[in-house]
């Protein structure tokens, strides 16, 4: 050692330490760690990452489709994404349930792809001509018509599902088979890894989960794609999906509605009247009045006549906090 060094306050102690327990300092980093042979980490967390933002952005494009297909508001969020074996993700399934094999191609795999009853009965109220605002508890399995019926949506998220695997692999799904009970769908080992995405759907007050699950192996196959693809990624959406998005809004419809605020009375007062008792009801046409689209308030205006009709001239529009 040069004779002019000066030894730091940090070597001095360390010097002291391993001079007090007489061996050197273990480091923590080459200690043995417990290996799960049960449970591979086949899957780095920064790629599970980017799989999460892949199907957040498939939950975004999927709220989309779904609303304009069933004319309704329909909001879709990205639950979870994780990576469980087979045998979990079968048993976390309820039963039974509307669950399809789905052929990845062009890779020899398959995934899983399971929609909550909860869900499913509802979007079939509504293709059936309903409101599907009902909360239906159904216990049974879906019959062959109502697969065919409900094959229109499955379309939709298959859809969905290629345009937003399309930037890492040109990848198509098909299905293979219907299945209802999860104990049923043999199509990998119970110890196989897969990545599970829990995404929930929801219209209006009814909400139920659909569940995804991709093969691990093929994840990793793609590993040095999914780098690639997010390095560049931009974080605004482009004017083309602007464009898509605005595609599938404009054939929604939206209903209008209009409210004359008349008088009011107390419970009491009304059930007090009586045979001969006069209650006013009228509305002066110089009151401005509500126009309402889907029940928010969106402009302000007043009564017209358009020959044998009335209509509402728009004065202004609303503008909240």
């Amino acid at each position: 050692m040069p004779e002019d060094r000066i030894l730091s306050q940090e070597e001095i102690d360390s010097a002291l330490k391993r001079a007090q327990n007489g061996k050197p300092e273990e480091d923590s980093s080459k200690r043995p760690q417990a290996y799960d042979f049960r449970r591979p980490d086949r899957i780095a967390k920064d790629q599970l990452r980017a799989i999460h933002l892949l199907h957040d952005n498939f939950a975004r494009s999927l709220a989309s489709s779904l609303s304009a297909y069933l004319r309704a508001y329909v909001m879709v969020n990205l639950v979870s994404v994780e990576q469980v074996s087979f045998g979990e993700f079968t048993q976390c399934l309820p039963s039974p349930s509307c669950i399809v094999s789905l052929a990845m191609r062009p890779f020899e795999s398959n995934a899983v792809l399971e929609m909550n009853p909860n869900i499913v009965y509802p979007i079939l109220e509504m293709l059936l001509g309903g409101n599907g605002k009902t909360r239906l508890k159904v216990e049974r399995e879906i019959t062959e018509i109502e697969q065919s019926l409900f094959a229109v949506v499955l379309r939709i998220v298959l859809h969905d599902l290629e345009e937003a695997w399309a930037p890492i692999s040109p990848m198509q799904f098909h299905v293979e088979k219907h299945e209802t009970e999860p104990q049923l769908l043999q199509i990998l080992s119970s110890s196989e890894a897969i990545v599970a995405v829990g995404v929930e759907i929801r219209i209006g007050e009814v909400c139920g989960m659909m569940n995804v699950g991709i093969p691990a192996i093929i994840v990793k196959m793609l590993r040095q794609k999914f780098d690639q693809q997010w390095s560049v990624r931009k974080a605004e959406a482009t004017e083309e999906d602007r464009q898509r998005l605005l595609r599938l809004l404009l054939p929604a419809r939206i209903k209008f509605d209009t409210r004359l605020q008349g008088p009011t009375m107390s419970v009491q007062d009304m059930l007090d009247l009586s045979v001969g008792d006069v209650v006013e009801v009228d509305y002066p046409i110089h009151r401005p009045i509500d126009l309402i689209a889907n029940g928010r308030l969106l402009f302000h205006g007043h009564l017209v006549d358009t020959g044998r009709k009335r209509a509402i001239s728009l004065d202004a529009v609303h503008e909240y906090d």
